[in-house]
């Protein structure tokens, strides 16, 4: 998720063209994808993508606007031109923006993401629109869930946010969202379709509804961080009833890791756990749930969502470190044995403190804390 701070514009020198000839080392119909991806930046998040989906259309997500009305948008020879908002009710992290744009290549939603897959969008030290470093599909949205995502491993870091996430072969399968720790996250390009019908003039006041919810969340995601573990009671009230009233998961865990670091465990988990009811296959979600649990001392509660995590990301050396810990701790052996081998597999280096851990008499869990 970009970093976003109201009110503020930062203006970069822009290297000589935002297209300069850099090397693209993906294969070349990922490297063509480049021409149809922009910079923007906006009054609530300087860095931005965005992904041309029509003559005078593009796609970026809410988070990069919040409730602003305009952006500039970079085009390829460095020069901004204005582009408007358009709004929406949609309830996904996706919006609309029209400028009139040069002619160029538009890229069409493909509905299934297969083989490689690598993330195009702004490198915000030089404005050029990179390809980076691909990966692979870790989960597949939940067709259940329609605000679920697609999880994988293609790399990417802020600013890149409403770029384009293409196969091998080009095709626009997603856009780029957020993520961290290696495992990344991106909106369906199918989901576009239904963006579009929920766009509009009429929809305006829903989506200032949920644009000025997105800022509120951030910004007050930003104060709790300043204010370290000692948040004070009003202001972790106020983050969780307006990250909930964004209807953004990756708001409901940021907020969730805020509240835990404070030791609020209760508000923490029930966020999470919202965010989970809104993706199942949310990795980092299930993980971060896992962590505010083990520091309440609710181990048993994180016992199915460890064993979903060895399932999905078994060489995670935090994942069989937690399988060990919670399941000694709540004398579940088999699940203890399972991280242990786990890390004798992958992280090897751990072993001998593993060991130690698993074969000394570990403490009952202390009398949990409120």
């Amino acid at each position: 998720m970009c970093a976003a701070v109201a009110g503020t514009i930062v203006v970069l020198a822009a290297a000589s063209s935002l297209r300069a000839e850099n090397a693209c080392r993906a294969p070349e119909p990922v490297c063509a994808v480049r021409p149809a991806v922009f910079a923007i930046s906006s009054a609530f998040d300087p860095y931005g993508s965005a992904v041309r989906i029509g003559p005078d259309l593009l796609v970026t997500n809410r988070h990069t606007v919040a409730d602003e009305k305009s952006v500039q948008v970079v085009l390829p020879d460095g020069a901004r031109i204005a582009g408007s908002v358009v709004p929406t009710s949609f309830a996904g992290d996706l919006v609309l923006i029209r400028a009139a744009l040069p002619e160029g290549p538009v890229l069409q939603p493909a509905s299934e993401a297969t083989g490689d897959l690598y993330a195009v969008g702004v490198d915000i030290g030089t404005w050029d629109i990179r390809v980076f470093p691909g990966g692979k599909v870790l989960l597949r949205p939940d067709p259940s869930k329609p605000l679920s995502r697609l999880h994988h491993t293609a790399y990417n870091q802020p600013g890149v946010s409403g770029g384009a996430l293409v196969s091998g072969s080009g095709a626009f399968v997603a856009i780029v969202t957020s993520g961290g720790s290696g495992r990344f996250e991106a909106v369906p390009a199918a989901r576009i379709a239904v963006l579009q019908t929920q766009s509009g003039d009429q929809f305006a006041a829903r989506s200032a509804e949920l644009g000025k919810a997105y800022r509120d969340c951030i910004v007050v995601v930003e104060q709790a961080r300043r204010a370290g573990d000692a948040l004070p009671d009003d202001i972790a009230a106020r983050m969780e009833s307006v990250c909930v009233a964004s209807g953004n998961r990756q708001l409901f865990d940021l907020a969730g890791q805020a509240i835990g670091r404070s030791r609020k465990f209760d508000a923490s988990v029930g966020l999470f756990k919202r965010s989970i009811e809104i993706d199942p296959n949310a990795i980092n979600t299930r993980l971060g749930l896992v962590v505010i649990l083990s520091f309440a001392r609710r181990h048993k509660e994180a016992v199915p969502h460890i064993r979903w995590l060895l399932d999905v990301i078994p060489e995670d050396s935090s994942v069989a470190r937690y399988a060990l810990q919670i399941g000694k701790l709540t004398g579940d052996d088999p699940l203890a044995k399972q991280g242990l081998a786990l890390i004798e597999k992958y992280h090897a280096q751990q072993l001998e403190a593993a060991k130690r851990f698993y074969e000394s008499d570990a403490p009952p869990p202390p009398r949990r804390r409120q």
